[in-house]
């Protein structure tokens, strides 16, 4: 290893990512990194990303821990990389994936949710589920970047995600493909295990503190609710979907049993 301080500045088709989990996991996913940033005050997981990252040839580097914590601020664990960006999966390329699979398709289309924190939360528990892939619009939500790798704990490199300009086109595309376009709402709806989710589905939440938008909750076949008893009546997006998510893989289980 070379210890070295670099300019900070990445090449223009790059992205720098940090934490132990995010860099270790697009490692091991066979992401192109160009180098891994190594700060003397180490995590004890390190060994596995320097082995990992001789066994691919990756350079590594030492740098002095300033560096890291002026690019990121908290969260780094002494670790970071230049990574190339994360792809975007077409649509039709994600719908293949549970055919590939000889699965129950399920996906996850997030309407306009533009808190990085949740989108990573989102991404782990789409992994965790076996969801098949997350639709996002281009515009108006967050975009793949070094906070949702972090918080996603490296789930980020394995959830294929679909950038579109519009959602509602990916919706109705979904729709012709047999899926049932399932809405969250805490507005109103069919309690969530009163309906029949075994199906293939579509499960869309919207933006925080927003919820679905009228355009997008229009092109559901039905809306799922959480029944809650507490003073707030309200959930984070990531903390609902996650429950929805898991009575959607809870139904399947019980009827595959």
């Amino acid at each position: 290893m070379r210890k070295r301080e670099p300019s900070g500045k990445s090449g223009p088709a790059e992205d720098l990512i940090y934490g132990v989990n995010p860099v270790r996991e697009a490692i091991r996913a066979g992401r192109t990194i160009r180098m891994v940033f190594l700060s003397s005050g180490r995590h004890e997981k390190v060994g596995e990303i320097k082995q990992e990252a001789a066994h691919r040839n990756i350079p590594v580097t030492v740098v002095a821990r300033d560096f890291l914590d002026n690019l990121f601020p908290k969260g780094h664990q002494g670790v970071a990389a230049s990574v190339a960006p994360r792809r975007s999966v077409s649509i039709d390329d994600l719908l293949e994936i549970p055919l590939k699979k000889n699965e129950v398709p399920f996906f996850l289309v997030l309407d306009c949710v533009e808190d990085p924190r949740n989108f990573g939360a989102l991404l782990r528990v789409a992994d965790a589920m076996g969801i098949h892939g997350v639709v996002i619009q281009s515009h108006r939500s967050v975009a793949i970047g070094a906070e949702v790798a972090k918080v996603s704990a490296g789930a980020v490199e394995y959830v294929p995600v679909t950038v579109t300009t519009n959602i509602k086109h990916a919706i109705r595309e979904m729709r012709e493909r047999g899926m049932t376009i399932v809405g969250a709402d805490a507005k109103g709806g069919t309690i969530l295990w009163d309906l029949d989710l075994s199906m293939p589905v579509a499960l869309i939440v919207g933006a925080e503190g927003k919820g679905l938008r009228q355009t997008v909750r229009s092109l559901c076949d039905a809306i799922i609710t959480i029944p809650m008893q507490g003073a707030i009546q309200s959930l984070n997006v990531a903390v609902a979907a996650s429950i929805c998510a898991f009575e959607i893989l809870r139904q399947r289980l019980q009827k595959n049993k």
